[in-house]
């Protein structure tokens, strides 16, 4: 077993499933202590005994990533357990159950709640970190963004396309903020992965003619795996991308 972040400390927001459960598990796979939080209590649990099957611990609390207070509590348990932070993937997002309506139909709710689980949640969860980042001159923010925000979002939902776009622009900001403290802020872009009921749901609502356009819009003519995104975040907050900050990676099989 490879173990490059033994010793590290690693929080996973949105572990519940699909890819915070895949990037939990891939870091206490390799060494690291991994507090995953989620508001799915059975899914994280799921997270925590898939876990525990390969010998491994991740912590897991509830937490509404979308509370500012709530995030700064869950963080500060986090350091007091532990001494340290030394990598943040901010992972928590998604529509919310959603669906792709008439611009003229979204309410201010509708708008407001995917902007508070996927921007709201990644700016109070960098900012509950920043002070302990800051004290060790090091860290890793690893954003999950999609390539919803870097062109337009397959769901057809407005408020996806534009938090996820927001998304992005506060990595690049926060990346210039932090660097003097040693500290990189990365994006990584997932394409269309069958990770989740809603993905799942989406899929099969696409029918054959559907899905086969999809995959013909992919060079390499596949779906990609929650693992391929564990794997590009897990490179994020190596000490092979000690360099590099400020940047989206799009992982999606070529477009």
């Amino acid at each position: 077993m490879a173990e490059r972040f033994t010793n590290q400390t690693v929080i996973v927001t949105g572990a519940a499933h699909g890819f915070g459960q895949a990037i939990a598990h891939a870091f206490a796979w390799e060494g690291a202590a991994v507090w995953a939080c989620d508001l799915n209590a059975q899914g994280l649990g799921e997270t925590a005994r898939l876990a525990h099957h390969d010998g491994l611990t991740i912590q897991t609390r509830s937490v509404d990533v979308s509370d500012g207070a709530a995030v700064s509590a869950f963080v500060a348990e986090v350091v007091a357990a532990t001494n340290r932070i030394d990598v943040l993937v901010n992972n928590a997002g998604g529509v919310l159950g959603q669906v792709g309506r008439p611009l003229e139909e979204i309410s201010p709710l509708d708008w407001r709640s995917i902007f508070a689980v996927n921007v709201d949640g990644a700016f109070f969860f960098a900012q509950a970190v920043a002070q302990q980042m800051k004290a060790q001159q090091s860290g890793r923010i690893i954003n999950i963004s999609s390539g919803a925000g870097l062109g337009i979002s397959l769901t057809g939902i407005q408020a996806y396309a534009s938090a996820k776009a927001a998304q992005i622009g506060l990595t690049r900001q926060l990346a210039h903020e932090l660097g003097a403290w040693g500290i990189t802020v990365n994006n990584v872009a997932p394409g269309f992965v069958r990770s989740n009921p809603t993905t799942e749901r989406q899929w099969q609502s696409y029918g054959e003619e559907g899905q086969r356009k999809l995959l013909d819009g992919i060079a390499l003519k596949r779906l990609g795996t929650p693992e391929d995104i564990a794997a590009a975040v897990l490179f994020f907050a190596s000490e092979q991308a000690r360099w590099i900050t400020g940047q989206i990676l799009s992982v999606d099989g070529g477009k």
